[in-house]
């Protein structure tokens, strides 16, 4: 059985996450239905590994999980720049849509290769005391 201590999340003193990862979840969010973060699951110890995970409904009450939001690890100016899609889609003819949504594409594209490179020093773990700051580990 997992005791309290398993359970507490501000055991956790560093977190390592895939890059990509993070890159791909908040593309994933943006682009699709459904949320996709960072997902840290009990027994909690010094060291984590935040693993890409998507859902619909939010199970941490359940699972004890913390979730961490891929903009929440990636600067803050690189999240601002993320591509939108263009809003001339509407009413657009549909090789102009082809065509809109394939620069679209490659946008995203670029945009993830420079998020990657974006990866902040630390993030604050939401907690039941409120934040708890962890130091990020890149993987990879």
């Amino acid at each position: 059985m997992v005791g309290d201590d398993d359970d507490d999340p501000t055991a956790v003193r560093s977190l390592a996450l895939s890059p990509e990862d993070a890159a791909n979840a908040y593309a994933y969010t943006r682009e699709n239905p459904g949320e996709a973060v960072l997902r840290v699951t009990p027994p909690f110890h010094g060291r984590m590994r935040g693993r890409l995970h998507v859902y619909r409904r939010d199970d941490t009450e359940l699972t004890g999980a913390v979730h961490v939001s891929p903009a929440a690890v990636i600067e803050a100016d690189v999240v601002e720049e993320y591509p939108a899609l263009e809003t001339e889609l509407e009413g657009a003819d549909v090789a102009e849509t082809e065509r809109l949504r394939k620069r679209h594409a490659e946008a995203v594209d670029a945009w993830q290769t420079r998020a990657r490179n974006a990866i902040v020093e630390t993030v604050a773990l939401e907690t039941d005391e409120g934040p708890h700051l962890v130091e990020i580990k890149q993987l990879g």
